[in-house]
């Protein structure tokens, strides 16, 4: 047989069942994480963090089940062995080890909760079968160890909290998937009057540790580098509709869902005014963009493609795919991947912002406002009832010069060679 401190050893060897194969001073000292037998089911485990702590699998009534026995430093190796001895029998001659943690006849086990609220709301559920085998993947693996054969009116923050702590920065989204599912049994015990609280309810959000929050900024291209994307695009072998869709994306500094989704109805060209919708804003009120000359030309060129193309699309859809569908958002980073600029769509925001900030005199609260930013501080959204439209057309119009001359340049400028 393998020696226990073999780090790869987390579960019993194959062959005939091991008996005694921990020692004290093993248990003491080891430090690779895992799970190793000892024998009569009795496992210790040896988290990340270093602790330990004993787990006893056997079949009670049968179904197997883990029994949590405790923590290495409050229970030593004899004791733990001589508790899953004991349990092992009980098992056998057809008892439940776990009985006794019960208050009284009549109240469910964690484990038994949780099978009730699965009938409740197993049939309910989208995935039906699938889901409840995730709750009871999860819940047998990290709870019920702990939890599981404690009376639903036992169980306290405490408890919660030696479930979710070795987890919870290390398996961040498993530990709160652990914590929902507790909650609700929980809940269902209330319902059911079993107790009055919930111990994974905000007791434990304050004790839990706060993870750091990793702020993700969207690629992003320098400012001085954005009309050479534009003639990269137009130089490109894409489908004209997609050209124009990028354009126009950059052109107005709107969110690629507002473009790709833009309808005609949207537009006024004679007065260059896009209006989009409140339904269609991340901030839930219409917007209204000023169009400056270069986009007014995008959309002729699209009004113009159109009533050359003999595809079925809706009748409104300013940028119809081939399919005769908006584009996808994938399809448009994908042609800025394929051509090598190193940007996302939504990353053309950031440029148009960092250089209205950097080399404009243009007011912050109009560059945020051509951005569709909501005002957060309150005292000042209270005053912010304009929408700054016509400084905003300046600003825009800005813009357009400011890309117009690099664009220009590179679409004249002789072949090499």
């Amino acid at each position: 047989m393998e020696h226990p401190t073999d780090s790869s050893r987390k579960t019993k060897p194959r062959g005939p069942h091991p008996h005694k194969a921990l020692s004290a001073a093993f248990c003491r000292t080891v430090a690779h994480p895992g799970r190793y037998c000892d024998g009569n089911g009795l496992y210790l485990h040896v988290e990340p963090s270093g602790a330990r702590r004993w787990v006893q699998r056997l079949v009670v009534h049968g179904k197997l089940r883990a029994l949590g026995l405790g923590s290495f430093a409050l229970v030593p190796l004899a004791e733990a062995r001589e508790q899953a001895l004991a349990n092992r029998k009980l098992a056998r001659a057809g008892g439940d080890p776990r009985a006794g943690e019960r208050r009284a006849p009549g109240i469910p086990t964690f484990e038994e909760a949780v099978d009730k609220v699965l009938a409740i709301h197993g049939p309910a559920w989208k995935a039906g079968g699938s889901n409840a085998h995730r709750w009871r993947a999860t819940l047998g693996e990290y709870a019920y160890p702990r939890l599981g054969g404690k009376g639903i009116d036992r169980v306290t923050s405490a408890d919660v909290m030696a479930v979710l702590q070795p987890i919870w920065t290390r398996k961040h989204a498993t530990a709160q998937q652990v914590r929902q599912r507790i909650g609700a049994v929980m809940k269902w015990a209330i319902a059911q009057g079993y107790r009055n609280d919930n111990p994974a309810g905000d007791a434990v959000t304050a004790a839990l540790p706060k993870r750091p929050v990793v702020v993700r900024h969207q690629r992003a291209l320098p400012h001085g580098e954005v009309a050479g994307a534009i003639a990269a695009v137009r130089g490109s072998a894409a489908g004209v509709g997609l050209k124009l869709v990028f354009e126009l994306l950059v052109l107005t500094a709107a969110r690629s869902s507002e473009v790709r989704l833009a309808t005609w109805g949207e537009m006024d060209i004679g007065a260059r005014v896009w209006t989009v919708a409140a339904a269609r804003m991340k901030t839930g009120r219409e917007h209204r963009v000023p169009l400056c000359n270069r986009a007014v030309e995008v959309l002729d060129q699209a009004r113009r493609l159109r009533a050359d193309s003999t595809r079925v699309a809706p009748a409104e859809l300013v940028f119809p795919s081939r399919r005769g569908k908006p584009f996808h958002n994938a399809t448009l980073s994908g042609l800025l991947k394929a051509l090598g600029i190193g940007a996302v769509p939504h990353g053309f925001r950031s440029s148009f912002r960092d250089w209205a900030s950097e080399r404009t005199d243009h007011p912050r609260e109009v560059i945020e406002a051509a951005l569709a930013h909501v005002v957060r501080n309150q005292t000042e959204a209270a005053y912010a009832r304009s929408d700054l439209f016509e400084r905003r057309r300046r600003l825009m119009d800005d813009w357009m010069r400011y890309l117009d001359g690099p664009c220009r340049q590179a679409a004249t400028a002789p072949a090499a060679g």
